[in-house]
């Protein structure tokens, strides 16, 4: 994981998106997350290869991003 200029540390980054196409705006969003798709994120577990956004109502919705599962969260862990 890398740390910006504020200190806040990236947990996944799309580079080929910014090396196939002309990024014209970037947008900061939020993202809902259920218990162990946190911690799989901070163990590095994200993968935005093949993920994509699309505008629906109103509201940006991230598509195709894969989360891992948690190695530990057993029961616990979310689809």
């Amino acid at each position: 994981m890398a740390e910006d200029k504020s200190g806040k540390k990236v947990i996944a980054l799309n580079r080929e998106a910014r090396h196939e196409y002309f990024v014209v705006e970037a947008l900061e969003t939020g993202i809902e997350l259920v218990g162990t798709e946190v911690k799989s994120l901070r163990a590095g577990g994200a993968n935005l290869k093949d993920s994509w956004a699309d505008i629906d109502d109103g509201e940006l919705i991230l598509k195709g991003m894969h989360i891992s599962p948690y190695d530990h969260g057993n029961i616990f862990n979310k689809d």
